[in-house]
């Protein structure tokens, strides 16, 4: 298993600050593999646990674009969209931005999972524990410690 560096939430930075990430990301949905790809961003952000950033090209799955939007202070106006494998659908289940605003703008063009509306999702080979919360959207791996907004008691290794 490839070892993920040890990461404190609390040390992560305000303004949030966008970084490639250097593990294979895998999404599954549907008893499907809807992403597998080494092209991703993630945003770091305090008390957050982090978003991972996948091509929409990236996705072998149907995305459908589903109503009402959101604004983050750091990357602008999101986008939200159901995702659909097969005959499964997960309503409101991933986020994009159509025009991140400056310092974001790497992330046009990717879209970011609910890894609990997905079956699993994965970085390199550590599986995903959803960020609790239903507006919170964080990936948490086992290398996080610190306390995640939004996901009181979530047990951090």
């Amino acid at each position: 298993m490839t070892f993920l560096k040890i990461e404190n939430v609390q040390d992560y930075p305000r303004p949030p600050v966008l970084e490639p990430v250097h593990q294979p990301i895998r999404v599954e949905f549907g008893g499907e593999t809807i992403v597998k790809t080494d092209n991703t961003f993630r945003v770091l952000e305090t008390h957050h646990a982090p978003t991972y950033y996948i091509p929409k090209d990236a996705v072998d799955a149907i995305l459908i674009q589903a109503a009402g939007r959101s604004y983050c202070e750091w990357k602008g106006v999101a986008t939200y969209w159901d995702v659909q494998s097969g005959a499964v659908k997960a309503t409101k289940a991933a986020w994009s931005y159509a025009a991140p605003t400056k310092g974001f703008e790497q992330i046009k063009g990717y879209i970011a999972f609910y890894a609990g509306l997905m079956d699993a999702c994965f970085v390199g080979e550590h599986r995903v524990i959803p960020q609790r919360g239903g507006f919170y959207g964080g990936w948490i791996t086992e290398n996080l410690n610190g306390q995640i907004k939004g996901a009181p008691g979530t047990k951090l290794w």
